[in-house]
């Protein structure tokens, strides 16, 4: 079975390439884009949900501070990414059948590339509460790279549209549809697959599609659970620095482990009893905090002290909370406060160092986008019409609450001064209006 489809004239020109350019190392995560303007990753230039931009938008409304609302046909939950002038995000339709990749231009709105990716001949069932685009693109410098779990994965050349290479041969059974992102790290993309009866993650050159290496969970802390529910996962992987050297983090049931980024090698890992994993590992103060899954309302956060050999988990779990901790969104990490919101919307400030309440406060609505850190703000979007602004601080501050028509599954995104909102049918620019007296 040939595994792996080269698409001429591009096929031949990138076996040769090798990207010379360094990528910038800001501490704790490893910047994926030179330009802090580009949204390359659904977490942005550094994976973690912070921007360095400003004069971001306070409040905005169906009437205010709207630059465009493009709409998005079909479904789907995925973030957009942004490099220079493009955004790009993925679609499908409803029965799965027809997987897309959408091109909007920054400044207009307008929809620039509309690509028709794959269509699986069979398609696998997924969640009522996913799409088969949840999967966020990956974007850098003359290629995007789209995922939609096994139904296949593509690198786009961004100028034409046209398919670079594809994958369509990783087995999984994702049982509740797709939802980890891939994930560019130098020459590596990283993709996983963690389904009911297999889990493991693959890095693929990036250039060609061609496998590197792949990691397969330890079959041991598998074999005596039930595959229906206790062994999938839906993460997408970070890579921090430890001691001045590059971690590739990977979250899945059961266990969350450490690798070598270029070699796939096991450097530590830390077990626990969860499942279903969904919710990004963020860092900071020697620690990575870690959502370990389980069902809505029953997830876990811990604190992982980095610089582990081998299992420490009894060694190096600094601090662990069980209550009101998010299965979904990934949290936000501002100087010694880690902020998070649960699915049913409490939310937490917390000190990083020690896990202890700050403050809490509960919103009305569910929530499963990220957080966004930036313009010293921090954005919470809820599944329905409502985005809530607070200060980072000590004590809660609100600072607004905006509405939207419709319903919001994927996270918020800087590009320059504007905020990108995607709902499930459309997509805004939202920025401050200069001309408004």
């Amino acid at each position: 079975m040939k595994q792996v489809r080269l698409f001429a004239p591009f096929g031949s020109l990138l076996l040769g390439v090798f990207i010379t350019t360094a990528l910038l190392l800001l501490s704790p995560r490893i910047s994926h884009a030179g330009e802090s303007t580009n949204w390359p990753d659904f977490r942005g230039p550094n994976a973690d949900g912070h921007s360095d931009a400003t004069g971001l938008p306070l409040t905005w409304s169906e009437t205010e501070n709207i630059v465009w609302k493009t709409p998005i046909h079909d479904a789907g939950y995925s973030t957009p990414v942004v490099w220079g002038d493009q955004i790009w995000l993925t679609t499908a339709t409803e029965d799965g059948k027809t997987l897309y990749a959408v091109c909007v231009d920054l400044s207009s709105g307008a929809i620039v590339h509309d690509i028709e990716v794959f269509h699986p001949e069979k398609v696998q069932p997924k969640n009522a509460n996913n799409s088969y685009a949840t999967p966020s693109a990956v974007v850098e410098e003359g290629r995007v790279y789209v995922h939609y779990g096994l139904h296949g994965t593509a690198a786009l050349d961004t100028k034409t549209g046209e398919k670079l290479w594809e994958r369509t041969d990783f087995h999984c059974d994702h049982m509740q549809g797709p939802v980890a992102s891939p994930f560019l790290y130098k020459d590596l993309l990283f993709v996983h697959f963690e389904g009911g009866e297999i889990q493991y993650f693959v890095a693929l050159n990036k250039h060609t599609g061609e496998l590197v290496y792949r990691v397969d969970r330890p079959r041991e802390l598998y074999e005596h659970l039930d595959p229906l529910y206790l062994c999938k996962a839906y993460q997408t992987p970070v890579v921090v620095e430890v001691d001045g050297q590059p971690q590739l983090l990977s979250n899945a049931a059961v266990l969350v482990t450490a690798h070598e980024p270029l070699t796939g090698k096991e450097l530590w890992r830390v077990r626990y009893r969860d499942d279903s994993p969904v919710s990004r590992i963020v860092s900071g103060h020697g620690l990575h905090f870690v959502n370990t899954g389980g069902s809505p309302g029953a997830a876990h956060l811990m604190a992982i002290r980095e610089g582990g050999v081998g299992d420490v988990t009894d060694t190096h779990v600094v601090w662990e909370l069980t209550e009101d901790m998010p299965l979904l969104s990934s949290p936000v990490l501002v100087e010694e406060l880690l902020y998070t919101i649960s699915d049913k919307g409490v939310m937490m400030c917390l000190e990083a160092k020690t896990g202890e309440t700050v403050w809490t406060k509960r919103f009305r609505g569910d929530f499963g986008a990220s957080l966004l850190y930036a313009d010293n703000k921090i954005y919470i979007v809820s599944r329905r019409e409502k985005t809530f602004v607070i200060a980072p601080g000590r004590e809660f501050k609100e600072l607004a609450v905006n509405k939207l028509d419709g319903t919001f599954g994927a996270s918020p995104v800087v590009a320059g001064k504007s905020l990108l909102l995607r709902s499930t049918t459309h997509l805004y620019r939202i920025e401050e209006n200069d001309d408004a007296s």
